[in-house]
């Protein structure tokens, strides 16, 4: 036993970790009860804290440059492309 701590401080780190230990316990319990029923209902069910991710992207959009926007951009690369 440290010198240095109290028996009363020994004994609050140890009911701490106790608690801690039957936390992770009814947690990990939790979820698998969860996890269980949703698969009882339906394989394909996911769990409702995520939502659906889509499938596809965005669609592209694109926009027609004038002649003198095509210059002006094209100015601007080649003044970026010197540095």
């Amino acid at each position: 036993m440290p010198e240095h701590l109290s028996t009363l401080q020994l004994a609050g780190a140890a009911v701490l970790t106790l608690v801690g230990v039957a936390w992770a316990i009814a947690v990990t319990r939790l979820l698998r009860r969860f996890r269980a029923e949703a698969l009882r209902e339906s394989p394909a069910v996911r769990l409702p804290v995520l939502p659906a991710q889509p499938q596809a992207g965005p669609s592209r959009e694109s926009v027609e440059l004038t002649p003198a926007e095509r210059d002006a951009f094209a100015g601007l690369v080649r003044q970026l492309g010197n540095r």
